[in-house]
């Protein structure tokens, strides 16, 4: 059973910062695409950052510039640093293995930006 548990979420005020981590239960960590969702109270989950096994990034405009996702195969985690929050980005931060075959969730972490 793959588990991913994430860490670092909390309350920050406007333009502050926060680092998330994820850490994986799974064999060959490297293998695996990993991404960052996020869902906000009354809103679809949605896509915040992605990282290939090839260390390739994409993100979604409205974090681009703020948010850097990374990952250390070695300690089987990725990262997302939050520079420069905002209200907007208040959600709940799930986690993400995807491969062939595969695709699994953590359980999320809390993000609340106060103005």
């Amino acid at each position: 059973q793959v588990r991913l548990v994430e860490s670092g979420g909390g309350l920050v005020q406007a333009g502050g910062s926060l680092r998330l981590s994820c850490a994986a239960s799974i064999s060959i960590f490297s293998l695996y695409a990993m991404g960052w969702y996020r869902q906000a109270p009354g809103k679809q989950r949605e896509l915040v950052a992605t990282i290939t096994s090839a260390s390739i990034t994409n993100y979604r405009d409205s974090v681009k510039g703020r948010f850097t996702i990374s990952r250390d195969n070695a300690k089987k985690t990725v990262y997302l640093q939050m520079n420069s929050l905002k209200p907007e980005d208040t959600a709940v931060y799930y986690c993400n293995l995807n491969g062939i075959g595969v695709n699994y969730w953590g359980q999320g972490t809390q993000v609340t930006v106060s103005s």
